[in-house]
């Protein structure tokens, strides 16, 4: 293959990987934004979306797609009522303290992966997408003649990759919408800028932390639901996606949507190509190096703002 249809894949690839990222992350900038908590425990929200999604698909011998549609409507659910209940036993009685919530999410994060480890167990198990089906991509090249398209062999994806990103998107302008056209967006964005003025106009700051915490929690449950068709479920499959979340968040700024989406985009886009062409450790190293190169010039990220 060319170098230039096997470009094209691999942007493909890494559109799937910025797509997925960008919702994870999106819960992780969230929390901090409004909480200014940072939940360690956010990637076993994920995992718990995809081995959820896994128990509710499974055994649903209909049409695939009833399966997913199922754990797409539920396991973001059960994810963020989960949430919920840890925002109210654990991060409200050590009052959002800094420090305090760090130790505290620690703690679930073992919790919720030693509690997946003895129900649902070691294996990874796939699964099925509600459709799959194999798309040609046509290569562009402009010849003496004119502009000609051909399909070179092996160039291909298939229509739930393509999905992934179109959903995603989806989410995304929707989240944009409620944070700026719902009156529930109001009263998240008044508490992340003053907390005590808030309190002072009477909005209940405690309910919207538990909102928060379990709407961050579900958008990363809602992404591994999307990945989970195309990666398998597996106990240990948070790792990575808090990593990554957490270098996005950095990069584009602590609290910042637009930081947060513009960061995934560069990180999944570059994570898909250099693991393509490379190696997928040289992307991590990358990664790694960007963080450290955004710290050093620009501590607040690319769009976040310096803290008083």
């Amino acid at each position: 293959m060319d170098f230039g249809p096997h470009l094209l894949l691999a942007v493909l690839e890494g559109a799937v990987g910025a797509a997925v990222l960008a919702l994870t992350a999106l819960g992780l900038s969230l929390v901090f934004g409004v909480m200014r908590v940072v939940n360690v425990a956010h990637g076993e929200f994920f995992m718990l979306g995809a081995v959820v999604a896994w128990f509710i698909a499974s055994p649903i011998a209909a049409h695939p797609a009833i399966g997913f549609v199922a754990a797409l409507a539920i396991a973001p659910l059960v994810a963020g009522g989960i949430a919920v209940v840890v925002d109210r036993l654990v991060l409200k009685r050590v009052e959002y303290d800094p420090e305090a919530t760090i130790v505290g999410t620690i703690g679930v994060l073992y919790i919720i992966q030693q509690s997946a480890l003895m129900i649902y167990g070691p294996e990874a198990r796939p699964v099925e997408p509600p459709f799959n089906h194999r798309i040609a991509l046509p290569w562009v090249e402009w010849g003496d003649s004119g502009l000609s398209f051909y399909y070179p062999w092996g160039l291909s994806t298939t229509s739930y990759k393509l999905f992934v990103i179109v959903a995603a998107v989806a989410i995304l302008v929707t989240f944009w919408s409620v944070m700026s056209r719902t009156r529930l967006g109001l009263i998240m964005r008044a508490t992340q800028l003053d907390r005590e003025t808030a309190v002072a106009f009477g909005i209940p700051v405690q309910r919207v932390y538990s909102i928060v915490f379990g709407f961050g929690a579900a958008l990363a449950a809602l992404s591994a639901v999307l990945i989970v068709p195309i990666q398998q479920a597996h106990y240990l499959m948070g790792h990575d996606p808090l990593l990554l979340s957490f270098i996005v968040v950095i990069i584009g700024g602590l609290g910042s949507v637009r930081g947060t989406v513009v960061a995934a985009l560069l990180i999944g886009m570059s994570d898909g190509i250099i693991s393509v062409f490379l190696s997928p450790t040289l992307s991590k190293i990358l990664a790694t190096l960007l963080v450290a190169l955004v710290l050093v010039f620009r501590p607040q990220g690319l769009y976040g703002k310096k803290m008083a």
